[in-house]
C-alpha cells in the first residue's frame, strides 16, 4: 500500500521531468526552424534586389545611350550648320565682290567655324569651312570657277544722280545708291535702302591717257604676281574709289586691291582699305575699271601710300596694265609679290595707268514732304535705312545714320556706306559693240511692224523702231547708233536658242518703251534681255506702261519709269519712278549669264560635305 502511494507520488515528478525534456526538444526544433526561415528570407530579398537592379539597368541603359547619341547627333548637326554658315558667308562675299581674306572665323554661342579661301592653280576658288561644336567637327567645301555672268545684287542701283520715288511708286527689293534717295509718303521700298557717300566728280590723282607706251603683265609668274603704284593725295579727304586701265588674258580670277603704307620706298604690310577687282568687268581690250572699298580711310596730305593689286598666279590666266615712263611725279611703280619681294619695273621708273577719287557728297535718305507725319517708307517687308543723313523716314528695321530728324527711330551709329561700282564696265560695253558689228552693218533706220523680224548680231547705223504689234526676235547682240523706240504693243524678245542665257541691245541714243510694249527673255525662266543706253540725256531711257522681263541700264543718263510700268531691274546714273510704277527684283538677277560679253562671275562647280 505504501509502495503504491510512493509510486503515485513519484510519477508526477517524472512527468514534470519528461515534460521539461520534451519542451527543450520542441524549443530546439523551433529555433532551428526560425533560423532557417530568416536565412531564406534574406536570400530572397537579396535575389529580388539583384533582379530589380538588372531590370532597372536594362531599362535605363538604352535611355542613357540614346540620350548620349542624341546629344552627339545634335552637336554634329550644330557643327554642320555652323560650317554651312561659314561657307555661305564666304560664298556671298565672293559673288558680291565684298572684301574677304584668305581665312575668317565665325563664333556663335561659344562655338566656331573656320573658313579658308584658296585660289587653285587654274584660278578657281576653293572654300573650306570647318565647324566645331564641343570637339565634334563637320567640314563643307565649295569649288567655284569663273563663268560668264554679271551680278545685279539690288533691285535698283543708282549713281550720283540719285533715286526719286513719287505718286505711289514702289520698289520690291533693295536699293543701293551712290547719291540721294528721296520720295513722298505714298511711295515705298520693301527692302533695304542704302545711300552711300559719293566720290568727287574729278580724280585727285591720275596718270595715263591714250594708248599706253608700256604693257605690264602680272599674275602670270610668282615674281610678277602683284603690281603696286606709289601716290600722294593733295587734300585731306576720305578715299572713295580707284580706277585702273587694264585688260585680261583668258579668265583670271577676281583680285584684291589694297591701300597700304610705305616701307622704305616699297609697299608695307599695313592695310588701310581693301576692295575687289571683279574679273567680270575686265575684257581682253583695255578699259578703265572702277574699284570700290569696304571702308573709306582718311588719307593724309604729303604721305606716300601704295595702291596694290594683289593677284593670284596662273601662266595662262592673267592681267595686263597700261603704263607710262615718268608720267606721274608723286610716286612710281613696283612689281613683285605682296608680303614678299618687290622689284623695279622694266624699264625702271614706270608709272601705271590709275586714278584716285576722294570723298564727294554725303549720302541722304529723306521724304520730300519735310514732315515727320508724311514719311518715306523703307523696309515695309523687312529692311533698314542706311545713309550718313536720314530724315523723315519710317523704317521697319534700324535706321543707320550719323544725323537724322523726323524719323520713327533714332540713329544707330555705324560707318557710312561706301560707294559701289556699277556691275557693267565701259570695257564690257565696248566688247558688246564689237561683237554686234562682227555680225554685219545695216545702214539706215530699221523698222519692225506687224510682220515681225529676226535680227542679230548686227550693228544698225540709225534708229530701231518696233510697233504695230510686231515682234523683233533677237538672235544675237545688237548695236543701235541712234535711238530705240518700242511702242503700240510691239515686242522685243530673245530667240528660244538663248535658253536660260541673257541677251543685250546697246543704244548710243535714247530708249523708249511705251503703249503696252514689252521686252522679254527667251521664255525660259531666268532669261532676261538688257537694254543699255550710253546716252547722257535726262531722258536716256523712258519706260511708260509696259516693260516685261527686262533690265534697263543707263550708266550716264536718267531713267524715267512712269504710267504703271513694271520691270525687273534698273541701273542708272539717275532714276525717277512715278505714277504707280513698280520694279520687282528677282533672285535670278544675281548671276546673269549673257551669251556673250563679260566673264568672270563665280559659278558653283561643287558644293558638299568633305
Amino acid at each position: 500500500m505504501k509502495q503504491k502511494e510512493i509510486k503515485k507520488k513519484i510519477n508526477p515528478v517524472r512527468s514534470f521531468l519528461m515534460w521539461k525534456n520534451n519542451m527543450k526538444i520542441i524549443l530546439k526544433t523551433s529555433n532551428g526552424i526560425n533560423k532557417q526561415s530568416g536565412a531564406a528570407m534574406l536570400i530572397s530579398v537579396i535575389f529580388f534586389l539583384f533582379i530589380s537592379l538588372a531590370i532597372i539597368s536594362g531599362l535605363v541603359s538604352p535611355s542613357i545611350r540614346e540620350f548620349k547619341n542624341a546629344n552627339i547627333n545634335l552637336n554634329s548637326k550644330k557643327s554642320f550648320f555652323l560650317a554651312e554658315s561659314g561657307s555661305e558667308d564666304a560664298f556671298y562675299r565672293l559673288i558680291t565682290n565684298k572684301t574677304i581674306g584668305t581665312s575668317e572665323t565665325i563664333t556663335l554661342d561659344s562655338n566656331f567655324t573656320t573658313t579658308t579661301i584658296t585660289t587653285l592653280e587654274n584660278g578657281d576658288k576653293q572654300i573650306m569651312s570647318l565647324g566645331d561644336v564641343s570637339t565634334y567637327q563637320r567640314q563643307l567645301g565649295i569649288t567655284l570657277s569663273a563663268s560668264t555672268g554679271v551680278s545685279f545684287n539690288y533691285g535698283v542701283q543708282v549713281g550720283q544722280g540719285g533715286l526719286s520715288l513719287t505718286g505711289g511708286s514702289s520698289i520690291n527689293g533693295n536699293v543701293y545708291a551712290n547719291g540721294p534717295i528721296t520720295g513722298d509718303s505714298s511711295s515705298y521700298i520693301t527692302g533695304t535702302a542704302i545711300s552711300a557717300n559719293s566720290p568727287a566728280l574729278t580724280a585727285d590723282q591720275t596718270n595715263g591717257i591714250g594708248i599706253p607706251a608700256y604693257n605690264v603683265a602680272f599674275g602670270n609668274t610668282n615674281s610678277t604676281q602683284d603690281i603696286a603704284q606709289g601716290f600722294k593725295v593733295s587734300v585731306l579727304s576720305p578715299l572713295n574709289k580707284v580706277q585702273f586701265y587694264i585688260k585680261k588674258t583668258s579668265t583670271p580670277s577676281n583680285t584684291t586691291v589694297k591701300i597700304v603704307n610705305d616701307s622704305g620706298g616699297k609697299p608695307g604690310t599695313t592695310v588701310y582699305a581693301s576692295g575687289t577687282l571683279s574679273a567680270s568687268t575686265v575684257t581682253t581690250s583695255y578699259g578703265w575699271i572702277d574699284i570700290t572699298f569696304s571702308s573709306n580711310p582718311l588719307l593724309n596730305v604729303d604721305i606716300t601710300y601704295w595702291l596694290v593689286i594683289d593677284a593670284s598666279t596662273s601662266s595662262t590666266k592673267y592681267y595686263t596694265i597700261g603704263a607710262s615712263n615718268g608720267g606721274y611725279a608723286d610716286g612710281f611703280g613696283r612689281i613683285g609679290k605682296m608680303g614678299g619681294t618687290w622689284n623695279n619695273t622694266t624699264p625702271s621708273g614706270l608709272d601705271y595707268y590709275f586714278s584716285i577719287y576722294l570723298g564727294g557728297v554725303n549720302g541722304l535718305i529723306a521724304s520730300t514732304s519735310g514732315s515727320q507725319w508724311n514719311q518715306l517708307h523703307i523696309g515695309t517687308i523687312s529692311g533698314s535705312a542706311q545713309a550718313n543723313t536720314v530724315n523723315y523716314t519710317n523704317s521697319t528695321g534700324n535706321i543707320y545714320c550719323q544725323t537724322g530728324t523726323g524719323n520713327n527711330k533714332p540713329c544707330t551709329q555705324q560707318p557710312d556706306p561706301s560707294y559701289v561700282a556699277f556691275p557693267v564696265s565701259d570695257a564690257n560695253v565696248a566688247q558688246w559693240k564689237t561683237e554686234a558689228e562682227a555680225g554685219g552693218v545695216y545702214n539706215g533706220n530699221y523698222s519692225v511692224g506687224w510682220a515681225g523680224a529676226s535680227l542679230g548680231p548686227k550693228k544698225i547705223v540709225g534708229n530701231l523702231t518696233v510697233g504695230g504689234g510686231g515682234i523683233l526676235t533677237v538672235t544675237g547682240t545688237l548695236l543701235v547708233t541712234g535711238s530705240i523706240s518700242l511702242s503700240g504693243g510691239g515686242q522685243i524678245k530673245l530667240s528660244p536658242s538663248y535658253g536660260t542665257n541673257d541677251g543685250v541691245i546697246v543704244s548710243d541714243g535714247t530708249i523708249s518703251i511705251t503703249g503696252g510694249a514689252n521686252a522679254t527673255g527667251s521664255g525660259v525662266e531666268g532669261s532676261y534681255i538688257m537694254m543699255l543706253t550710253t546716252s547722257f540725256l535726262s531722258n536716256a531711257a523712258t519706260i511708260e506702261g509696259g516693260a516685261g522681263a527686262v533690265i534697263i541700264y543707263a550708266p550716264n543718263g536718267t531713267i524715267e519709269i512712269e504710267g504703271g510700268a513694271s520691270l525687273k531691274e534698273a541701273v542708272g546714273y539717275k532714276i525717277e519712278i512715278e505714277g504707280g510704277s513698280s520694279l520687282t527684283y528677282e533672285s535670278g538677277l544675281t548671276n546673269n549669264n549673257f551669251s556673250s560679253g563679260p566673264s568672270g562671275s563665280w559659278a558653283v562647280e561643287s558644293w558638299g560635305e568633305k
